[in-house]
């Protein structure tokens, strides 16, 4: 443990050398840092995907360093420092585990849990207990549509507001499916409603199957790059030119790409 101290004490440092000498280090404020954050963590998430390890390190020390230099432009102003946010993280964390730490409200007492399902169900009535009005609050607005479809669902699931089974859900895609069809054929203006409600049903009957439908996007984004490049360098070396090809023709090399 000393090792760890040692070495955040040391970026601690580098980051109060940083903001004091580095003209661009300086000039930085919460907003402008935003959006690199924002950057920072989808490399991290596209290491993890690549399962690169090297490169999840790397970019978990890029992260880190965003979260002191949020705490060190904190403290400037007095708002808060390193420490506060530490200690912040942990008394919530003790506070949303009594099936560890206890709960204060009952005498310290163990809360006895039966899997991960009765530990999720507790985390949000406790964030009830500590003033928010809606399950729903701790989703941030500005997420992307498909992740915050997941994280609406995940804390719906974990008050009870769920389906009982995946054969249930697969009938609602199904539903969903013949609506949006309805109206597409009508070319109403209930098309994009009824897109939004498939794609909702969709992702909850992944999360039954434990599929993690960015992951899944993702992964068929990749997919479909890889064989499409593959696709333009092949027909490049038989003296063809992509927007000059057949559809038949392109189905050639798309189809020699899947079996690679």
């Amino acid at each position: 443990m000393k090792q760890e101290a040692e070495a955040f004490v040391r970026l601690l440092n580098i980051m109060d050398d940083l903001r004091a000498k580095c003209p661009w280090d300086k000039k930085q404020t919460m907003q402008s840092l935003s959006h690199l954050t924002i950057e920072e963590t989808y490399e991290l998430t596209d290491a993890i995907q690549e399962n690169d390890l090297e490169e999840v390190k790397k970019e978990l020390g890029d992260l880190m360093l965003h979260l002191v230099f949020y705490a060190k432009i904190g403290s400037e102003t007095n708002s808060f420092n390193i420490t506060d946010v530490l200690n912040g993280i942990c008394e919530k964390l003790i506070h949303r585990h009594p099936h560890i730490y206890g709960d204060p409200e009952n005498s310290g007492q163990v809360v006895e849990v039966a899997n991960e399902e009765e530990v999720k169900a507790n985390w949000e009535k406790l964030k009830l207990k500590e003033g928010k009005k809606s399950v729903l609050e701790g989703v941030p607005r500005a997420l992307p549509a498909l992740v915050k479809a997941i994280r609406i669902q995940d804390k719906a699931r974990g008050v009870g507001f769920d389906w009982d089974n995946k054969e249930q859900v697969w009938e609602k895609v199904n539903e969903e499916i013949q609506e949006f069809k309805a109206e597409a054929d009508k070319q109403s203006d209930k098309m994009e409603d009824e897109f939004g409600d498939v794609l909702f049903s969709l992702i909850n009957y992944g999360r039954f199957l434990n599929i993690n439908p960015e992951d899944a996007l993702e992964k068929t984004n990749k997919k479909f790059i890889k064989r499409f490049q593959y696709l333009e360098t092949e027909s490049a070396k038989d003296g063809k030119k992509m927007g000059e090809m057949t559809l038949e023709e392109m189905d050639v090399y798309w189809n020699r790409a899947k079996t690679l």
